[in-house]
């Protein structure tokens, strides 16, 4: 790794920030400030979480009906408060939540279980950005299943300082990793899996895709996904009288 810059994180930490000449992974040095960065696990900053989250709800739901089985158990890792979770479930995708961070305040009663049923695909949004040792979570999420559908903002060309790109974001210092695409390469090598890029939107699978086809679906998804929700059956009601049933239970 070499240094490329400096940077001042929370006004106050001055971090170096160092990169591989080889994959073009960019990182910081050792963050010692995360447990001042997480004080609140969703950063006050992040007023794009509802926007983004139904956009991920909408372009996740037409790749997985696209590319994957739409029957199957699925799972939001680094979840935050459940908001995608929940979305997916309404939408008729049989997901669960994962976040060992954040209290999950929209999904609850859906929780993951290791011992549960088969996960098919994973979705991680803007969660690769937070590792500090991404091989080390990446060898955990592909435990689980060797499809991700995750979202991290890709390193423009030439690089930027910390000053002159907001994804760094050193005004909250939850941002320790930075990806290029050949980054994501090097890592879908090192896992043998295909690796496919839409804008801010990857997906590592065993499968090999259409490339014409995964850019059809992530370029018009607004167009598709209102033909995919017709087909699939919401869980909203059913979750409920499973959550009052479950909650019976307890009292009893």
């Amino acid at each position: 790794m070499i240094p490329v810059f400096s940077g001042q994180i929370l006004n106050k930490h001055k971090v170096q920030y160092f990169q591989c000449p080889d994959c073009e992974y960019i990182c910081t040095d050792d963050p010692s400030w995360l447990q001042e960065a997480y004080k609140n696990p969703i950063n006050r900053t992040d007023t794009g979480i509802l926007s983004r989250n139904i956009y991920d709800a909408k372009i996740t739901s037409c790749i997985i009906y696209s590319f994957f089985s739409q029957n199957k158990k699925y799972l939001d890792y680094g979840g935050g408060y459940g908001i995608l979770t929940r979305l997916m479930r309404d939408i008729g995708f049989d997901f669960c939540w994962y976040d060992p961070y954040t209290q999950n305040k929209f999904a609850q009663g859906f929780e993951y279980s290791p011992n549960g049923d088969e996960i098919d695909v994973i979705t991680s949004f803007e969660s690769f950005e937070h590792f500090v040792q991404p091989l080390d979570d990446l060898e955990k999420i592909f435990a689980v299943s060797h499809n991700i559908i995750f979202s991290t903002v890709l390193l423009p060309k030439p690089v930027p300082k910390p000053d002159d790109w907001w994804y760094y974001g050193l005004e909250h210092g939850q941002h320790v990793s930075f990806y290029s695409q050949k980054t994501l390469q090097t890592i879908a090598k090192k896992f043998r899996v295909n690796c496919y890029s839409y804008s801010s939107i990857h997906l590592f699978t065993p499968k090999k895709i259409d490339k014409k086809l995964w850019f059809l679906v992530c370029k018009l998804y607004w167009l598709i996904f209102p033909l995919v929700k017709s087909k699939m059956v919401s869980k909203t009601f059913r979750d409920m009288e499973y959550l009052k049933i479950s909650k019976e239970d307890e009292v009893a």
